[in-house]
């Protein structure tokens, strides 16, 4: 029989995971990021795991990712905004450069390194997106 205290008591469990599982997801996350082990993901990190991301993506070794390359990771609105010659791909150099553009949306205190907290706001999970 459920008792009012275990009831209590589970729900308390269940608020006190739902908090700090997020969190602790984001930070192994920083950590697979976070060559220089400092607790944070500067641009130089993000450039290399996106780098890393590019190279494995791009499976038909033409140089370029395109919307099916792409899929979860940018909406069509968001690749023909990123898009500079709007020939429907992304080159390394564009992506990279994506990868920069929502860095500095996500490092709103312009310290240059983000915290699982910026990685955990709307735009950080952006660029999440083109970092895993």
């Amino acid at each position: 029989m459920i008792t009012r205290r275990t009831f209590v008591g589970s729900l308390a469990v269940g608020t006190l995971l739902a908090t700090v599982l997020p969190v602790m997801a984001k930070s192994s996350l920083i950590r697979l990021l976070d060559t220089d082990n400092d607790g944070t993901v500067d641009l130089g990190e993000a450039k290399a795991a996106a780098s890393a991301l590019f190279d494995k993506l791009e499976r038909d070794k033409d140089g370029t990712l395109d919307k099916h390359e792409l899929v979860r990771r940018l909406s069509a609105k968001e690749l023909a905004a990123a898009d500079p010659d709007h020939d429907g791909t992304l080159t390394k150099d564009e992506y990279l450069a994506l990868v920069e553009q929502r860095f500095s949306a996500a490092d709103p205190d312009h310290d240059g390194t983000l915290d699982a907290k910026e990685l955990n706001s709307p735009a950080g999970k952006a660029l999440l997106r083109l970092l895993r």
